[in-house]
């Protein structure tokens, strides 16, 4: 009977190492596609953020091509409507004119020659 015992407890040893071994082996299986499972989850997630920072970088494009259009249309309308009150400044006083363009003139000059 002993030597009975010994055997059955023998054999489930031995199933219980088994199954272990299997354990062992399957763990390690995993262990070895977890890099390349977590390189795959990185890569999704990089996708996604570079989507999204396209996608602001899209809209910031078109925010500013808008504001400078709008900035372009402004200045176009300041400049048609103050171009005539100058043209009529003119012709009501040209020697005034002709000075001021002298001076403006004399310190562009001025700060070109020291830069």
């Amino acid at each position: 009977m002993a030597a009975r015992r010994k055997q059955t407890a023998a054999r489930k040893l031995d199933t219980r190492i088994d199954a272990l071994r299997s354990d062992l082996d399957s763990l390690q299986t995993d262990i070895k596609a977890l890099p390349a499972d977590a390189q795959g989850a990185a890569s999704e997630k990089m996708n996604s953020v570079m989507r999204l920072a396209e996608s602001m970088a899209e809209r910031a494009l078109r925010l500013a091509e808008d504001t400078a259009s709008s900035a372009y249309d402004d200045v176009g309308h300041w400049a048609n409507d103050n171009l005539d009150t100058a043209r009529d400044r003119v012709r009501e006083q040209p020697l005034s004119a002709l000075l001021v363009s002298l001076g403006i003139g004399a310190i562009i000059g001025a700060l070109v020659l020291r830069g």
